[in-house]
């Protein structure tokens, strides 16, 4: 017997049980973004290595360590997308996107090659807005509100917002020489792997999980005491409209991205339920990216929620799985009658779910698997109603009376079902 293949580790099957917990999250993603008149873009899972060395950083980890990487039997390199920004400016530079603000969001697989554990996966998803054209502060109060709204309509209110600024280039730079010197006055106490970041990245240093340097962080220079008037007064914007939108947040001096390309506006929204992997939803401005990549000067914000993570937050309990209606025929003649019965049905209400069973079998079983289903009715067609075109309706969770319908009534039973996802 040959041996079963499995997952890759760290890549996970969406079974069907679990597939409209998914959906539920992402139509309501949709909803909410769409709502705010962006719109879709799908870039391809493939890219040019070169793209992610350009934009995330050569020394970063995702590079470095993480990325999947290869060379094509053509001999071009290329690389599983790791994240999705990147690819959103690649693809408004080719296809000239960046003449007129854009506000557009996407969805999907990344790749990582990182240690699998909850809320960390090889194969993760994303959902992701980006914003090109646009500078002030309005936007990026625009982005924030749209996440908080999106919390409020999938039922999440132990996230919370923490926000700050990393200057212009300039003032990031004046910091780092800073910062570096105040770190290799505590070098000695560091680990490995921040010593590591001292010499690449040490802006990272800052965001070590690390509880033992905790001190040396504390007494790091702040990076808000560096900002120049311009990237003060949008800080201050952003924090304004925030207050007057009533959306809470924490100034953390300490938050800073994993990935180079971001200035000015940084935030995070972060749980407490999810162990280490805390942060559910991240992003900020990435005015030169866009430059960085081959464009023209073009600022730009955007963020990205991961979906997994997002998804072991959500309440499922009152969610509807299963179907609105299960077709149950009895008998020659229904069993012959039930397929052109059920079109009929799907024509008169549109969004209608209903299971139609096949495969035959006693009453018994059949109402079984219509109850084990998760639909809301079973509708019973037996020979004598097949033939006074009539269908019997029996609710399976509300504890109601079996009453037998006109084909008008069924329709109408099946409207409310679906109203009452």
């Amino acid at each position: 017997m040959p041996e079963r293949l499995q997952a890759i580790r760290g890549m996970h099957d969406v079974l069907p049980e679990r597939a409209p917990i998914w959906q539920h999250l992402e139509d309501t993603a949709r909803a909410v973004i769409e709502g705010y008149g962006y719109r879709e873009m799908r870039t391809p899972l493939l890219e040019p290595v070169e793209l992610f060395k350009r934009s995330i950083g050569e020394v970063t980890d995702i590079v470095e360590k993480e990325m999947y990487a290869f060379e094509d039997r053509g001999g071009d390199r290329l690389a599983l997308r790791p994240e999705g920004t990147a690819s959103c400016v690649r693809a408004a530079i080719e296809h000239g996107l960046l003449d007129q603000p854009q506000r557009i969001w996407y969805r999907g697989p990344m790749f990582r090659r990182e240690r699998p554990q909850r809320g960390r996966y090889r194969q993760f998803h994303q959902i992701g807005v980006e914003v090109f054209g646009l500078t002030g502060p309005d936007i990026d109060l625009e982005v924030i509100a749209m996440t908080h709204r999106l919390w409020r309509a999938l039922g999440l209110s132990d996230l919370r917002l923490e926000l700050n600024s990393l200057g212009d280039t300039d003032e990031r730079m004046h910091y780092r020489a800073d910062l570096v010197a105040h770190l290799r006055a505590h070098e000695a106490a560091l680990d490995d792997d921040s010593r590591r970041r001292l010499q690449t990245n040490p802006l990272r240093v800052l965001d070590s999980k690390n509880p033992d340097l905790a001190p040396v962080i504390a007494a790091a220079p702040s990076l808000l005491d560096y900002l120049g008037q311009t990237s003060r007064a949008h800080f201050d914007g952003v924090c304004a409209g925030l207050d007057a939108a009533g959306i809470a947040y924490r100034i953390n001096p300490r938050l800073v991205r994993g990935l180079d390309y971001y200035n000015r506006t940084v935030f995070e929204w972060i749980t407490d339920a999810l162990g280490a992997q805390g942060t559910v939803c991240a992003g900020g401005r990435y005015d030169g990216l866009v430059a960085q990549l081959g464009g023209r000067e073009t600022p730009a914000v955007g963020f990205a929620m991961g979906t997994e993570r997002l998804l072991d937050l959500i309440d499922t309990s009152t969610l509807r799985i299963g179907p609105d209606a299960y077709l149950v025929a009895l008998g020659e003649a229904a069993a012959a009658a039930a397929p052109a019965l059920a079109e009929r049905l799907r024509d008169a209400v549109p969004g209608l779910k209903l299971l139609s069973h096949c495969g035959g079998g006693s009453f018994k079983s059949q109402f079984k698997k219509a109850d084990k289903s998760g639909a809301q009715l079973a509708l019973i067609l037996g020979d004598e109603e097949a033939a006074a075109g009539t269908v019997s309706c029996k609710p399976l969770r509300s504890g109601g009376e079996q009453r037998t319908l006109t084909f008008e009534e069924t329709v109408a039973a099946l409207r409310e079902a679906c109203t009452t996802r």
